[in-house]
């Protein structure tokens, strides 16, 4: 599939929306907490075991962006849009049938095996077209379309407890549930598909810089620099301390206050879920829009050092006041939603757009790793502390002390961070050749 060049005239801000269609629709990634408690009611589950789904599609998220992300600039965003269409609503079909004959392996499989490669290549499609149309903003445009991920469980969250509470809990009403969602989304998706475009030229923009100008970082040399690894931290600390909220949102606000006067039903608790995926998504365009400003060195420290400050005080005083509880909460995930929404901009000041998709895509491994690390250390930890008998805020206070290191390690690795050597720079005769020719160097 040849990537669609677009015609003279074309409006760069149509790019945007195609984006959009595609991260509002794997953005429902976000609202898998509604899906657990009657998940574990249904099928016997723990709150580990029915984290699984989410976890394991996080970790295709990235392996998929990682290994799929040379395909993506080769092939281009309407080849990549394809492909996540089809993994992507495939995985909710799959998790349907798994619902159905009750075989909890086949929703791992459907939603987080098939449907994470979808995330991942979802996830990636636009990211180096948007920049090559927009190089003058490369923290708006991409926070544009990544904020269409962070607020996919601002719709998904409610539809989700809707359908839910109309199709049942069980394991049928459950089945119908995955199968709307697939069937819908996939329609979604293909507006996205049949909209995107690429630039003409590599300069989109008459008054704007050309999307190669400064230093210029092959991928491969990209993953041999400091600079990659140290980002690769702070993506993974700042994901892990947003994503160990956001898998157990809806359970954990229910946790927190079930001891008080005023415990948080299960409709509140899905509205949580809701107010959260706004904070996420409002944090993609706000912080990141922010960058191009204040420069993304200094956002980061804002994202992993105030972040700290919202865990110490969610830990201290947060089941004594539901308000605080909540305004820590969309802080925390302003930040997380932020954070991703901005790093592609921190690539290209550092790496430069010559293959900053498949840069972008290795370094979404992070997210593979923080998939992992926050769900577990939650709810391994929550478990744990029921198990000894505690209940309430007190299944949650040594996760978040964890969750308050992370940031810290995060906010260190940031500092160090400096621009890259010059010896890892492509010669600029090839550079250009290899750009005008979108050509990616193998994984």
């Amino acid at each position: 599939m040849s990537p669609p060049v677009a015609p003279p005239g074309w409006s760069r801000w149509l790019v945007p929306p195609a984006a959009l269609s595609v991260h509002l629709s794997i953005g429902q990634a976000y609202a898998w907490s509604v899906f657990k408690p009657p998940l574990e009611s249904a099928l016997g589950l723990s709150g580990t075991q029915s984290a699984l789904p989410f976890q394991l599609g996080i970790v295709m998220l990235g392996l998929s962006a990682a290994f799929g992300g040379t395909l993506v600039e080769r092939n281009g965003p309407r080849w990549a849009m394809t492909v996540a269409l089809l993994c992507f609503s495939s995985g909710f079909l799959l998790s349907a049938l798994g619902a159905s004959l009750e075989q909890y392996w086949l929703i791992v499989f459907g939603y987080g095996f098939v449907g994470g490669i979808g995330l991942g290549i979802g996830y990636i499609s636009p990211v180096s077209t948007l920049i090559k149309w927009f190089p003058d903003r490369p923290g708006m445009a991409t926070g544009i379309a990544i904020m269409g991920f962070g607020g996919g469980a601002l719709i998904a969250s409610p539809w989700s407890a809707q359908m839910l509470e109309s199709f049942g809990g069980d394991s049928s009403g459950i089945a119908l549930a995955f199968l709307v969602h697939g069937l819908s989304y996939a329609v979604f998706m293909l507006l996205g598909v049949l909209l995107v475009r690429v630039p003409r030229t590599e300069k989109p923009v008459e008054s704007g810089p050309s999307v190669l100008d400064g230093p210029q970082v092959s991928a491969n040399q990209a993953v041999r620099t400091p600079q990659f690894w140290l980002l690769w931290v702070v993506l993974c600390t700042n994901v892990t301390a947003g994503i160990g909220i956001l898998e157990k949102a809806a359970p954990m606000i229910t946790d927190f206050f079930a001891d008080t006067s005023t415990p948080v039903s299960v409709t509140a608790a899905a509205g949580f879920v809701a107010l959260l995926s706004a904070a996420n998504m409002a944090g993609r365009i706000g912080w990141s829009s922010t960058s191009d400003l204040i420069g993304r060195k200094n956002i980061y420290r804002v994202y992993l050092g105030a972040g700290a400050l919202m865990y110490a005080l969610i830990a201290l005083f947060g089941d004594s006041s539901k308000p605080l509880f909540v305004l820590c909460a969309l802080v925390i995930l302003s930040f997380y939603g932020g954070g991703f929404a901005t790093v592609p901009a921190y690539l290209k000041d550092l790496f430069g757009t010559y293959q900053v998709g498949a840069i972008h895509g290795r370094l979404l491994t992070a997210w593979s790793t923080a998939g992992v690390l926050g769900p577990l250390i939650v709810n391994w930890i929550a478990d744990r502390q029921e198990e000894a008998g505690r209940h309430g805020a007190s299944l949650y206070g040594l996760s978040f002390v964890i969750m308050i290191g992370l940031l810290v390690v995060g906010f260190v690795a940031n500092e160090l961070v400096r621009p890259v050597d010059p010896r890892h720079h492509v010669p600029a005769p090839k550079e250009a050749a290899h750009g005008r020719r979108q050509q990616s160097e193998s994984a």
